[in-house]
């Protein structure tokens, strides 16, 4: 499962994918028992929030355990939700590190995220480690079970570690520049995306959150990239942005690849693949396919 963000909703089958429920199941389960009540769009569709979303992922871990939803839907929520908790961080890691989220204690989160660091390599630490953090501290934030202030710490002493695993010990591949669309705030899942590139030969150059895109531009004209990558997680801005990102091939250096990836590319794909944009880390090559003497080739 991947991580949410709190302020956008979430179509049917993201809501499968975030869950691991599959839709027909979902549709059930609003049928039968009423677990959540999405909002219809004009078009019929389903929308589901945050909160909402969250809810059925506690209702999914303990259904995996052999518990019923029908049973389940007629129990107090509060000990749904402590339940379901107690799945995602048992035997692992994450209980402890999410005690010092909790306790807002900054300097030992910091030391228990330095001593996994020092027994995981980057990749690893990425995705044993803050991935799953992630989606802990995303659920319980969405339903109102973590205040704003230990999401922020958490997110401040994460970040820091990531971005200094990926300052670290620097590559001499080709050079890819990265940078979340503006608007867009979230960093965790991009630097593990932007630490494995590195893994695999990339020299990264990450220039953070909220980037205006006429500031990345000037930049790749500075640092002149083979690839530029760019992260959404939030379609609505995805969207606002398209009238730019059709814009940005021409302002960067001849021959610059873009990437877009992130969850806010759900809906938007064609469209960012029509306008010469390529979308998810997949569509980035493998830095020996890259061709030497300049950037590699912009799709067409």
């Amino acid at each position: 499962m991947t991580s949410m963000t709190t302020n956008r909703t979430y179509e049917i089958h993201e809501v499968a994918e975030l869950t691991g429920l599959a839709t027909a199941r979902l549709r059930a389960w609003e049928r039968r028992y009423k677990v959540v009540r999405p909002t219809r769009q004009a078009n019929r569709y389903r929308t589901y929030t945050a909160e909402q979303v969250a809810l059925l992922r506690a209702f999914a871990r303990l259904c995996l355990t052999g518990e019923r939803i029908g049973e389940l839907v007629r129990q107090p929520r509060e000990a749904l939700i402590a339940r379901a908790e107690g799945l995602a961080v048992d035997n692992s890691p994450l209980s402890v590190l999410l005690d010092q989220v909790k306790r807002l204690d900054r300097q030992r989160l910091a030391r228990l995220l330095e001593d996994h660091r020092k027994r995981l390599d980057p990749v690893r630490f990425g995705r044993e480690i803050v991935l799953p953090l992630s989606e802990v501290v995303g659920d319980l934030w969405a339903l109102g079970k973590l205040s704003v202030a230990a999401e922020h710490l958490a997110s401040e002493v994460v970040v820091h570690q990531l971005k200094a695993d990926l300052a670290g010990s620097p590559v001499n591949g080709p050079l890819l520049q990265a940078a979340c669309l503006p608007g867009e705030h979230h960093e965790w899942g991009f630097l593990v995306t932007l630490i494995e590139l590195k893994s695999r030969g990339w020299r990264v150059h990450y220039l953070g959150a909220d980037l205006p895109l006429k500031d990345l531009a000037d930049a790749a004209w500075t640092v002149i990239p083979r690839v530029v990558a760019l992260s959404s997680a939030d379609p609505a801005n995805l969207e606002a942005k398209l009238p730019e990102l059709r814009r940005l091939p021409r302002l960067l250096p001849p021959g610059t690849t873009v990437v877009v990836g992130g969850q806010g590319t759900d809906g938007t794909a064609a469209k960012l693949r029509r306008a010469g944009l390529r979308v998810g880390i997949e569509a980035i090559p493998e830095p020996r396919l890259v061709s030497g003497g300049g950037a590699a080739a912009r799709p067409a």
